[in-house]
């Protein structure tokens, strides 16, 4: 079982973390830097020519590299000044090269060119919209970020395409997110997240603005089928840190460092095959779990939340389950929720967004009477199933985070199937199905502090005994230290 230490903070150049995560890059302020002359045959980019990005690119030819010389680069002061690539583009950046969008620009690099790459450059001040990227704005395919800052813009810090690689940037203070992975009617394959350091972002706040939009935090991901998100450092995020959500599929989240993040460290969300192995998750999720418990709302608001995500064999990945294995988990608030909403499914109205399961391309068929009898009885709703929790270690230090067990949980549950009239999954179904008959299962994890857990619903909190022992059967082989230490 793998077991891991608290550290200090960072200093100065410093790699951070050394539990199961190893040491993780702190990048922020500490970025390689670019070239400090121009590479043979790269066009060279003044500073002080207002707009020469926009207007160089648009002169050369595609594959072109170009050399932002240091200096502080501007596009006009135009809404929709902006550079668009051509295909095989590369733009590097000398040191204390910047390009501001002065807070009028909206975007910085647009259009859907592919083979771009964008390196060594500070990206700032540029005013994308609620839900839009400044940098890959348009989702091209195979663009390469990497060593950047792209930092203190509104929306995201950039969007993702097909094969995009983000590789050691500091993606700090934007207003939504730092990587808005989404392309749209589009399934995002091959993306690569790695040694990035994802600080501070959703300046904005969105989700107090616009409550239930489910649209803050250091990454969302929609609709991604295959992500290595690999030995990032994800802290001080309001909201999650990292956000799956909607039918992403083969999922490797390892060896991170997510830290101090407002919300959830991890949230799976509608989604399947996934293996989360390997992290150092610590002190997240204190301000979503204090205002839950503080309105009295009795959901066990977790630090890893799987809802409605699971284990698909019929989708091709690495993994035919959810896998989470080798964290640990140190005084965050609460530990691993397993959730599935009774109610939630294609073509009901609790689900507004109109999406349905990667298993059935036509929300409509998802009726009656073919709803109520397989396969379409399973494969209209998105499952929370073949759930596997082992070898992980949870510390919670009750002197550290102080509440009245509201903090202390783990979880696995439905709610009581309402509505609409006619669903098949009325009453108790969904949580009979998610406790006892969809292999969900805990084993072989260590504990140290005053656990509790809840099955099938939020009235049925359980001692460690109870939760191992029949009818549940939960945590054979883990250790408990019930009073820490």
């Amino acid at each position: 079982m793998l077991l891991a230490a608290c550290t200090s903070a960072p200093q100065p150049g410093a790699e951070t973390g050394d539990g199961p995560a190893g040491a993780v890059p702190a990048v922020c302020d500490h970025l390689e830097p670019g070239p400090r002359a121009a590479p043979a045959g790269a066009v060279t980019v003044d500073p002080t020519v207002d707009g020469a990005l926009s207007e160089l690119t648009m002169a050369n030819p595609p594959g072109t590299t170009f050399w932002l010389a240091p200096g502080r680069h501007t596009l006009t002061t135009d809404l929709y000044g902006q550079v668009i690539p051509k295909d095989g583009n590369s733009y590097l950046g000398a040191p204390g090269a910047v390009l501001d969008g002065q807070g009028r620009n909206l975007f910085a690099f647009t259009q859907p060119a592919r083979e771009v790459t964008i390196r060594y450059l500070t990206i700032q001040g540029f005013a994308a919209p609620h839900n839009q990227g400044v940098v890959n704005h348009d989702s091209g395919e195979d663009w390469v970020i990497e060593h950047n800052t792209i930092q203190r813009n509104d929306g995201a810090a950039m969007m993702a395409g097909a094969r995009q690689r983000i590789v050691g940037n500091c993606l700090r203070d934007n207003g939504q997110y730092g990587i808005n992975a989404y392309s749209e009617g589009n399934t995002i394959t091959g993306l690569v997240v790695e040694g990035n350091e994802i600080v501070g972002n959703n300046t904005g706040d969105w989700e107090r603005r616009r409550p239930g939009c489910g649209c803050t935090g250091g990454v969302k991901f929609w609709a991604v089928d295959g992500a290595d998100v690999r030995r990032n450092w994800v802290h001080d995020n309001r909201g999650p840190g990292l956000w799956g959500d909607i039918n992403n599929n083969d999922f490797l989240i390892e060896n991170n460092l997510i830290e101090d993040n407002d919300g959830a460290a991890i949230v799976y969300e509608a989604s399947y095959n996934a293996i989360i192995r390997g992290n150092t998750i610590r002190a997240n999720n204190w301000v979503e779990g204090k205002d839950f418990a503080g309105r009295g709302d009795p959901f066990p608001v977790a630090t890893i939340y799987v809802s409605e995500s699971g284990g698909e064999p019929r989708l091709d990945a690495r993994t035919d389950r959810i896998d989470i294995t080798g964290n640990l988990l140190e005084n965050n608030w609460s530990g691993i929720t397993a959730w599935e909403n009774a109610d939630r499914f294609c073509n009901s109205p609790a689900n507004p967004s109109g999406d349905c399961t990667a298993l059935v391309p036509d929300a409509a068929t998802c009726a009656q009477p073919a709803i109520t009898r397989p396969p379409l009885y399973d494969d209209c709703r998105w499952k929370t199933q073949r759930l596997s929790v082992h070898d992980n270690r949870f510390v919670l230090d009750p002197t550290v985070v102080t509440c009245e067990s509201l903090c202390t949980r783990m979880a696995v549950l439905a709610n009581y199937g309402t509505y609409p009239e006619w669903s098949p999954y009325m009453g108790e179904v969904v949580g009979e199905a998610i406790t006892f008959h969809q292999d969900n299962r805990w084993y072989d994890n260590s504990y140290s502090g005053p656990w509790t857990f809840l099955a099938h619903d939020t009235d049925r909190v359980l001692t460690h005994t109870a939760w191992q022992a029949r009818p549940y059967g939960q945590d054979e082989g883990s250790t408990f230290v019930p009073g820490g230490g």
